[in-house]
Formats: structure tokens, sequence, C-alpha cells
């Protein structure tokens, strides 16, 4: 099986290769997928890196990778959720940092799969599961959000830009922050969008008429602006500040589950979320597609195609 490898830490993406490895085996409760597409995403570098290597344990050399999209080619014992040649997608986060996705073929606890629908792309199914999930499970922690309005950090990124997609689904005015390139790209989705930088608590406010009713960080170091800006019992949610919770919110880890990728998947199906893809790359490619996602400056989902 060929598949994209590291085996260190390090910040050197050229230091990736591709390899010949052994097949996967196929464990009770998992299928084994024939990898058609498997999604960028900036933790994918930032593992590479060492970056959480504090509560992850790895097992060199890794094959990145926590998205995938392609065919069931094999089932393990007991798993009369799928069968041989059915296609699925999942969020395939192992439990150690190791057997990734960027290879041509992965095996996958059955709990993290779903069915993918027919009219979806390979592209746009290998793209969704992780910034999609946690995208969802960020709007979700928000509450109920009809006729409120919401402050979204880092709006066309990765998840932001499904996060606004979502909300504004559920009835949400949304305010979403972007550099100015990308603010007509968010207002195509029905968002409000506003630019970075010094007085960015000044100008939400300014938008809003007052405080927000709830706000969704997606980048990081936007604690002080969204306690500025957030009402008194406002909801907040946060994936890169801990700090979230000591103000009341919720910091956000998407967990692997087949049941919420289904979710996503179904919304993509029904015309209320769209899943852009910027660009595919092959595996000998990875290291191209780790400079870009980590350059910051894409708009839409980086893909895998082995």
């Amino acid at each position: 099986m060929r598949a994209t490898v590291y085996d260190r830490f390090t910040r050197d993406f050229d230091s990736l290769e591709v390899r010949e490895l052994p097949e996967p085996k196929v464990a009770p409760a998992s299928v084994l997928i024939e990898v058609h597409a498997a999604g960028v995403n900036p933790v994918d570098w930032k593992l590479m890196a060492g970056g959480l290597d504090p509560i992850m344990p790895t097992m060199f050399p890794v094959i990145p990778g926590w998205d995938v999209a392609g065919v069931v080619v094999a089932v393990g014992m007991d798993t009369p959720e799928f069968k041989v040649g059915d296609e699925v997608l999942a969020y395939a986060r192992p439990d150690v940092v190791g057997g990734g996705t960027f290879a041509e073929r992965v095996d996958v606890p059955v709990r993290a799969v779903a069915h993918k629908p027919a009219s979806l792309t390979w592209e746009q199914a290998g793209a969704l599961p992780l910034a999609g999930g946690t995208a969802l499970r960020s709007v979700d922690a928000l509450g109920d959000l009809d006729g409120r309005t919401v402050l979204i950090h880092g709006a066309a990124g990765g998840v932001g830009s499904f996060a606004v997609q979502i909300a504004v689904a559920r009835g949400a005015r949304v305010i979403g922050t972007a550099s100015e390139r990308n603010h007509d790209a968010l207002r195509a989705y029905g968002v409000e969008p506003v630019v970075y930088g010094d007085g960015l608590a000044e100008r939400v406010l300014a938008l809003a008429g007052g405080p927000v009713d709830a706000v969704a960080d997606f980048v990081g170091g936007q604690l002080e602006t969204t306690l500025a800006v957030l009402r008194v019992g406002g909801a907040q949610v946060s994936v890169a500040d801990p700090g979230v919770v000591a103000h009341g919110g919720r910091h956000i880890w998407v967990r692997p589950d087949g049941a919420e990728t289904a979710r996503l998947a179904a919304m993509v199906e029904q015309g209320s979320l769209q899943v852009e893809i910027a660009r595919t790359y092959s595996l000998d490619e990875v290291p191209d597609a780790f400079r870009a996602s980590a350059s910051g400056h894409t708009h839409g989902k980086l893909v895998i195609v082995p």
C-alpha cells in the first residue's frame, strides 16, 4: 500500500515521503476503506510539528490525515452497518497518532463512518468531516440561534465557512471576521463581514447595534474582543482558546461520530451547506498541500486524492 509518511516531529514538509507499507489490518467493528479523497486540515501539519504530543501518543512512521471518503473493501467481525462496496466518509481520527488517511487504504471504526450520499463528489465528501463536524458541534453548543446575532471569528476559514452557513440556515444574523479579500464570499453566504485588527470590538458593536448574543472563535487569541462584544449571559465557544471555559464558554474538540457526519452529508445533499474545493493533490504532493494550508491564504478546502 502506498502512503505518505513522516518519521519524526519536524516542521520540514519536504521530509514527507511516499512509501510502500503493509496493508492495514481490519479490526472487529471496523471497515477497510479504499481512499478516494482525504481532506487536508491545519491539525495535520501541526501534528507533524509535535503540536499535540502532550496529549496524544504517537507511533512512527506517521501517516497524516484524519478525513476520508472512499469505498469499503473489507469489513471486520460484527459489522452489520456496512458491506463491501459501500461508499462512505468519516472523521477517522485514531486514538494514537499513526495510521492516517493519506494512503491508498485505511481501517476506520464503524462508530466514525457514515454512508456517502450519491450526490456528493468524492472531493466534497473527503473535505467535509473534520472541519464540518467542528463547525456543527460549535454551532450546536451555542443553542437556539433563530433571530439572534452571532459573531464568528475566522468566518472564511475551513471551519468558519461551514459554521456561518449552518448558523444562517438556523435563522441567525451572522457577523463574520475575515480579511477583506474574503468579504464577497462571506456576503454570498448571507454574512455581514468585518475586518480584523485594532478597533474590531467597536466595529462589531456598531454593526450589531449593541452586544451580540453568541460568539464562535475559530482563530484563537480573540477572548478579549469576545468578552467586549458579548451580552451578559450570552453563549461562546472556541476551538483554539481554552480560556473561554473560565468565562462560561465551551472549548470544542470534535469527536469521531458517524451520526454527526451523516447530518453534515445530508445538509450538503439538501443544498443548505456548500463544500468549496480549492485544489486537489496527489500523495507525492502532500508537502505542497501542507505549505498551502499553512499559508492561511487558501479559500476552500484542500484535498488529497491518492
